[in-house]
């Protein structure tokens, strides 16, 4: 899903640039492709408490992407995607439950 979701963000972030929205375009581009990278480094954790940070990280990228997405939304003057601001919260609440999944876990095993 990280994967279908940056390249959701690539193509919402290009037709920014055609709009001119360069600021908007960069920093969601930034953040909302950070996210997947983020998850896939997540595969190397070097323990639990690490696999936690670094999902955590993936979850502040994705807060700015959704700060970036509702600016968009609010805004009479940028194009809004409503389907990309669903995916992320989708995304959102997958990530949320294996962070507090993992939490729990690890509280077990000690």
């Amino acid at each position: 899903m990280s994967i279908s979701f940056s390249l959701m963000v690539i193509e919402f972030c290009e037709l920014l640039e055609e709009k001119r929205k360069f600021l908007v375009a960069n920093q969601l581009l930034k953040s909302g492709t950070s996210i997947g990278a983020n998850i896939h480094e997540v595969q190397n954790a070097e323990s639990r408490i690490d696999f936690i940070h670094k999902i955590k990280i993936a979850l502040k990228e994705l807060e700015e992407t959704k700060y970036w997405l509702i600016l968009c939304e609010k805004s009479n003057n940028y194009p809004f995607e409503k389907r990309l601001k669903e995916q992320a919260d989708e995304l959102s609440l997958i990530l949320y439950k294996i962070v507090s999944t993992s939490k729990k876990n690890l509280q077990k095993r000690n």
